[in-house]
């Protein structure tokens, strides 16, 4: 799933490069009068996610309460996570009337959508009609999200920083009585690898994955472009040309032709599912506690390993978020329900977990636990739908895991370049032949199934007659602007 997800969002990308942009910035909610609730509204709302059976019921519950508090009911359509891309581009390259969306730094993407006009910005709107939420969601959302000092569109809170962990099949480790305290980084794990290889014929040593390189990617993460974490950060650069990524890809082919990595892992599809125990290590992005998520859904314990500090990047900021469409007729209904679904406990919850009695049943200390009909007919995609940290808390979770979340928002440390959103319109045909050329090589490269010693020249001498040059000179003029205005 997660492979057709990032498919589609460079089928997307480079559909929307070569569109013609136009952008016509809304100006909604720049007057100071308070928009009146005495006239009734619906609000189509288009979200990512499976849909679900009982979808009905639990919107009839949800559009009460929020008829009740704003005199607006809702619309729900929710689209399937491989054909919410193309749907969501259909619609807004048509014009269809909407009032809100899903977006994100890997569907329905963001910063081309702002830049396109497709979305209203929202600083004096939120002023105005999301003060509550403002209050709760973490500063670096609203000020990493902006582009060119504009919000458009309303962030998730949840974890703001972005960390690449290991994760290991723990039932294996403890079965070898393997250290895995010694683990923080690609090499670390080659003693651990040659185990399971030798005495685990069933099992995978690597589900497939795409190596960890140390950057701050700009575009999409399989693109070249890039800035350093440290050192020279104000530099562009094309990061398959960096020392730090051949190591790394040096690394990922020796276990690929040791037998670590599957053969066809450039180009399979498979999901590697948790529940199936047939890996040993993967890498996945972390959040606190997500171990006991991953555990929950595998049936087995999962353990894990920093690769590093948790960053906060635009793709962190952006990765989960609800814009207002610029073709909406009521905005400000817009704003106040997505102000409402975000500190609204009750709302939330609600959307999210179904309802209580029929999908869920709740303890005496407040904490909850799934019933079947959840689990069966309104598995709701909680990440997508907004604030986390107003949850309910399941019967198993650590009781600070909100406080959790906070500590590691805090910790988290900001990209040099968090805030710099490239405006792709003057190199947009460059950029498509570029994407091209980053499709053909770049798989098989990040996941150790070429030689990077061979491969990596061909594929940057591809890069530059694509165009990489007059790209990454667009780029650095932008981003010496931008800082300029910091």
């Amino acid at each position: 799933m997660r492979k057709l997800v990032k498919l589609a969002a460079i089928m997307t990308l480079i559909a929307s490069l070569l569109i013609a942009c136009s952008k016509e910035s809304g100006n909604v909610g720049s007057s100071k009068e308070k928009a009146s609730t005495d006239e009734h509204v619906t609000l189509v709302w288009y979200l990512i996610g499976t849909p679900q059976q009982d979808v009905g019921a639990v919107m009839e519950e949800v559009n009460k309460y929020t008829k009740e508090k704003i005199n607006t009911t809702i619309d729900l359509r929710l689209l399937d996570w491989g054909e919410f891309n193309d749907r969501m581009q259909v619609i807004t390259t048509s014009g269809d009337e909407y009032d809100i969306a899903f977006t994100s730094s890997w569907a329905n993407n963001y910063a081309l959508n702002a830049r396109r006009g497709a979305f209203l910005e929202l600083n004096d709107l939120m002023d105005q009609y999301g003060k509550e939420m403002k209050e709760l969601i973490d500063p670096a959302f609203l000020e990493g999200a902006k582009i060119d000092g504009e919000l458009y569109a309303v962030p998730t809170n949840k974890e703001v920083g972005q960390q690449a962990v290991l994760s290991f099949n723990n039932e294996l480790v403890k079965k070898h009585g393997l250290d895995i305290s010694k683990v923080n980084s690609l090499e670390d794990l080659e003693p651990l690898l040659a185990v399971i290889k030798e005495k685990e014929a069933n099992v995978t040593p690597i589900a497939t994955f795409d190596a960890y390189l140390p950057f701050d990617s700009i575009l999409q993460e399989e693109m070249p472009f890039a800035f350093r974490l440290d050192g020279n950060t104000d530099e562009v650069i094309n990061k398959y040309d960096e020392e730090a990524t051949m190591k790394a890809l040096k690394t990922m082919h020796s276990y690929y032709k040791k037998g670590y990595i599957r053969p066809d892992a450039a180009t399979s599809t498979d999901s590697w599912p948790l529940e199936t125990p047939n890996w040993f290590v993967r890498k996945e992005l972390y959040q606190p506690y997500a171990e006991s998520i991953w555990s929950r859904s595998a049936g087995y314990e999962i353990a894990t390993r920093p690769l590093h500090e948790p960053y906060v990047f635009n793709n962190s900021v952006t990765g989960s978020m609800q814009a207002i469409s610029a073709t909406s007729k009521n905005p400000e209904r817009a704003m106040m329900f997505l102000n409402l679904l975000n500190s609204d406990p009750y709302l939330r919850n609600l959307v999210d977990k179904g309802i209580e009695g029929v999908h869920y049943e709740e303890n005496e200390d407040g904490t909850i636990k799934d019933l079947p009909a959840r689990v069966e007919k309104y598995n709701m995609p909680s990440f997508a739908i907004g604030n986390q940290l107003i949850l309910k808390l399941y019967e198993d979770d650590p009781a600070d895991k909100w406080d959790a979340f906070k500590e590691f928002n805090e910790s988290s440390i900001k990209s040099p370049v968090l805030g710099f959103y490239f405006d792709s319109n003057p190199v947009r045909t460059e950029i498509a032949a570029i994407s091209n050329v980053t499709s053909e090589f770049a798989p098989a490269l990040l996941k150790g199934a070429v030689d990077p010693e061979q491969y990596i020249p061909s594929f940057n001498k591809k890069l530059k007659e694509a165009g990489m040059d007059k790209v990454m000179a667009e780029m650095q003029k932008q981003y010496d602007e931008w800082k300029k205005s910091q």
